[in-house]
């Protein structure tokens, strides 16, 4: 088994509250894998430990066998994790070119004399970075509107871009916090097939937290479910569905007649 990503007993309290206790699961390569729970259940919370945002005080995460924690967050992303927010984090008077461009950041492999007067390896790694983000803008479409300021988009475009400034990072782990909050039926199926896409074409391994339930279950290949800050399983989309204690915990008890 290729697994990518491994977190082993992984804890973290805030106060006297226990936001994760003890959660262990592992992530294949090139799979979709969603966490699921109800408010409050620690998703968010397991995010910001995956890309060094908290500290956990127990447990492992393992990125191709190499420790996490302890790492900062931009330490993090050169590995290979990008996330896009659930709050959409853009710069909204900028454009979507640039926003994308903002990502690029840390691969960009130059230093100030080389900025100064844009030569030689400056260059080269401008234009090789301008051509991958041109690529993305492409890939979820958004051509015609590459030169507007974000704030001049809809909901759903921004959250779109969110996604765009993530891949523009060349992720090898993408961490997706409910890409279709928000969103009508049309931008939440133009954007699972985004999700499909990036994963096959890409070969971007996805983790993916959602409370559309129709799109966790059509997406994904495993399923983990947190409940106060436990899991209580873990199975593929049907194992889940039938689970008795997901269904009490999170998908609702059916109603006696």
């Amino acid at each position: 088994m290729n697994l990518l990503l491994e977190v082993s007993e992984l804890s973290i309290c805030f106060g006297g509250i226990e936001a994760l206790k003890d959660v262990s699961f592992s992530v294949r390569k090139g799979e979709i894998y969603s966490v699921i729970g109800p408010n409050g259940a620690g998703k968010t919370t397991l995010f910001n430990c995956i890309n060094g945002i908290y500290q956990a005080q127990k447990g492992s995460i393992l990125f191709e066998n190499r420790e996490l924690l302890g790492l900062k967050p931009h330490k993090i992303a050169r590995m290979g994790i990008a996330r896009a927010f659930q709050n959409i984090e853009l710069f909204k008077g900028m454009t979507v070119l640039d926003n994308l461009m903002s990502a690029q950041g840390h691969r960009m492999k130059y230093g100030l004399l080389g900025a100064a007067i844009y030569l030689g390896n400056c260059s080269a790694n401008e234009i090789r970075c301008r051509d991958e983000v041109e690529e993305i803008i492409e890939f979820l479409d958004l051509q015609d509107m590459r030169k507007l300021p974000v704030a001049s988009l809809s909901y759903g475009l921004q959250k779109r871009v969110e996604l765009g400034r993530a891949l523009a990072m060349k992720p090898k782990l993408l961490l997706i916090d409910e890409p279709v909050s928000g969103m009508n039926a049309e931008e939440t199926e133009d954007m699972a097939r985004y999700l499909l896409d990036i994963n096959e074409e890409m070969h971007v391994t996805i983790i993916l937290v959602e409370h559309e339930m129709g799109v966790v279950m059509d997406l994904s290949n495993t399923v983990t479910v947190l409940n106060f800050g436990h899991k209580i399983a873990e199975g593929s989309p049907e194992e889940i569905s039938q689970n008795p204690e997901v269904i009490k915990a999170y998908l609702g008890e059916p109603q006696s007649a």
